[in-house]
């Protein structure tokens, strides 16, 4: 979707400033908000995809006004809601009014560690032969959809290069709203700077970023 999240030469928001020794978390509530994020990833009631889609799709106002954090906060909540797992009143006092509702898992200390170091994985087996090469100059497509995307805006209509393969993994736009895994290959895209920013960019710069196949024309 094209939401507040996706900023690549938007103007008016000043330079980066990065935190020198910045720490991982700010607060104690931020690691509270992540634990609760995981636990209930882990249920199975949404996936990753699910997640991101409800982060990107907050209102642009309050996605720009919002902290790291508080934007998965808020994010959780809003799921949290859509699932039927709490009521508005639940969620605004924290006190539970109703027997909570059966989810698939529950997430335990006794197997938190072993499951999350052994990751998640994205990769799947590929449906067809891999479209691109790399080499091959592509176009990314000009779309505007309304649901979750993982091509950024800037990039669309604008030709590119092939520059690795990595084999085929999770679709995100459907995954997002559970209509199905459909894996997709996965490149590593290059583009010149000047194509995308004009005559105003870094002279020589490039940008790279993951593109699924969906996303891509032949140039």
């Amino acid at each position: 979707m094209n939401g507040a999240q996706d900023l690549g030469g938007a103007h008016g928001f000043g330079p980066v400033v990065p935190e020198p020794n910045e720490p991982v978390f700010h607060a104690e509530w931020e690691k509270r908000v992540l634990a609760l994020a995981l636990a209930m990833g882990f249920t199975g009631t949404w996936n990753l995809d699910g997640s991101r889609a409800a982060r990107e799709s907050l209102p642009p106002a309050q996605y720009l006004s919002s902290s790291y954090y508080e934007i998965w906060l808020e994010a959780l909540e809003k799921q949290i809601l859509a699932n039927g797992l709490a009521t508005p009143d639940e969620v605004a006092t924290g006190i539970a009014s109703q027997p909570p509702v059966e989810v698939a898992r529950v997430l335990t200390a006794d197997i938190l560690e072993p499951r999350f170091r052994a990751g998640f994985p994205s990769d799947r087996t590929p449906m067809a032969p891999a479209r691109f090469t790399p080499g091959d100059e592509v176009i990314a497509k000009v779309m505007h959809p309304v649901g979750h995307t993982r091509l950024p805006r800037y990039v669309r209509g604008k030709r590119g290069r092939v520059e690795a393969v990595h084999g085929a993994h999770v679709f995100p736009d459907t995954n997002a709203y559970k209509q199905g895994e459909n894996p997709a290959w996965l490149y590593t895209v290059a583009f010149e700077a000047a194509d995308l920013w004009g005559p105003q960019a870094d002279p020589g710069g490039r940008v790279t970023i993951a593109a699924f196949e969906p996303y891509l024309d032949p140039a």
